[in-house]
């Protein structure tokens, strides 16, 4: 058993940096004798299981690998059948998750490497692995509310600013916007402007270039 550890970050849009958190890991697993052996990188939505890294995560980690966190929402926004889904499928893996705002998880980590010498150091770990797992099902359920409640918020200031006739809606990218003109004049194809500018739709640059040929048509 190698017990391997997997770093996972997540951030909820491209806009963020998933990395963010990733010297602290490092620092992290060195100050408890350990090494990252793996890191999974994603920007995707804590609100939901689709997310391909931390599905690639499951399926090559293998029983007593360590799953390590900056914080336990980094895992999960997920509602309480889909964390129960997720426990699962990290449970069948036999993986241990270590998160770094939950210093229960420690003691679970330097446990692997040892193994229980009586029946009273195997009762003290079950008993570990026990409270850890309600105090993750706690936190989870607390990153699932904050993440309600600020759809919630978000949704009724939209409403109010609809009311007080301030809503916008989501305004454009001006300075993307002008990038992709630019490369549309160079001759780029939609493509490599797409390999340019991480994010960009096709859609996007054919709007763009249709209003570009109007303008052109027009001067």
């Amino acid at each position: 058993m190698t017990n391997t550890v997997r770093a996972y970050m997540r951030a909820s849009t491209k806009q963020q940096d998933a990395t963010r958190a990733q010297e602290q890991m490092k620092e992290f697993a060195a100050s408890h004798g350990r090494k990252v052996g793996s890191w999974y990188v994603e920007n995707e939505s804590g609100a939901t299981l689709k997310r391909p890294e931390l599905m690639r995560l499951l399926a090559e980690a293998d029983e007593g690998d360590i799953l390590l966190l900056e914080q336990v929402d980094r895992l999960s926004r997920l509602n309480a059948a889909d964390w129960e889904k997720l426990k699962a499928l990290m449970q069948q893996k036999g993986i241990v998750v270590v998160s770094i705002d939950l210093p229960t998880s420690y003691k679970l980590m330097a446990d692997l490497t040892a193994e229980p010498v009586d029946s009273a150091d195997a009762f003290s770990q079950s008993m570990l692995k026990a409270v850890n797992g309600m105090l993750m099902d706690m936190l989870g359920a607390i990153a699932r509310k904050d993440y309600e409640d600020r759809r919630r918020r978000q949704a009724q200031g939209i409403v109010k600013a609809k009311t007080e006739g301030k809503f916008k809606g989501r305004q454009p990218d001006l300075e993307r916007h002008a990038r992709i003109r630019k490369l549309l004049a160079a001759g780029l194809s939609y493509t490599d402007i797409q390999e340019s500018l991480e994010g960009v739709s096709r859609a996007t640059i054919a709007k763009i270039a249709k209003e570009a040929q109007a303008t052109a048509a027009d001067a």
